[in-house]
């Protein structure tokens, strides 16, 4: 009988070997796809609200940290910076909308640094398919209506849907998705407004710089 078990048990330990090898076989071997995929999401979205006119560097090697409850709570956010010829011209930055129907709603808005709303993107959300779920881009055209606006500290009564006193619409039905994705926006580019030359200057997070002695 302890021979049985003695058997039983080395197979077992082989399974789980053979197992847990396969496994980190196949990690390894789409992890690479994976940070592809992820990254080719990512360029997406910040080519839709940052128009390549707006920039000559490669944007998302361009970023910097910020961690302000102003961009919907206190986690890390990246922000983006597109310049033309070193100059500063834009910024894309990741925001969240707390208070979603379901949820967290997650953002990306680009602003140019003259404040004009160049595009806002859902990057993920948990609202209600038929319903809140027009804040995508591919459901509903809802979004699209950010894009031109001029931003500044004597209109932000302005940034809040039309039952609020406000010029944006709501979707029938489900009017919380919608005030909470305007609301986030209109704090974004509160923030955006008051530290704009900040957001620029700060150390590079997405690209290490060059050690001494590295040629360019």
């Amino acid at each position: 009988m302890l021979s049985t078990l003695s058997k039983n048990g080395g197979m077992l330990a082989a399974f789980a070997v053979v197992t847990t090898a396969l496994i980190a076989f196949t990690f390894e071997g789409t992890r690479e796809r994976i940070a592809f995929q992820q990254q080719q999401r990512l360029l997406g979205v910040l080519n839709e609200v940052v128009p390549a006119r707006y920039h000559d560097n490669v944007l998302f090697k361009d970023c910097a940290t910020v961690t302000d409850p102003a961009l919907g709570n206190t986690l890390p956010h990246l922000v983006y910076r597109a310049r033309n010829n070193g100059e500063p011209s834009a910024l894309a930055i990741e925001t969240t909308a707390p208070n979603g129907y379901s949820g967290n709603i997650e953002l990306v808005v680009g602003v140019s640094a003259t404040m004009e709303v160049l595009g806002v993107r859902v990057v993920e959300h948990k609202e209600t398919p038929g319903l809140g779920d027009k804040i995508e881009l591919a459901v509903s055209d809802w979004i699209l209506s950010f894009t031109g606006k001029q931003f500044s500290a004597d209109s932000v009564e302005r940034w809040q849907v039309k039952s609020d006193g406000g010029e944006f619409d709501a979707f029938t039905g489900a009017t919380i998705t919608p005030r909470a994705v305007v609301n986030a926006v209109k704090r974004t580019l509160v923030y955006v407004n008051e530290n704009q030359q900040d957001l620029f200057a700060r150390p590079n997070q997405c690209q290490p710089p060059k050690a001494t002695g590295d040629k360019v």
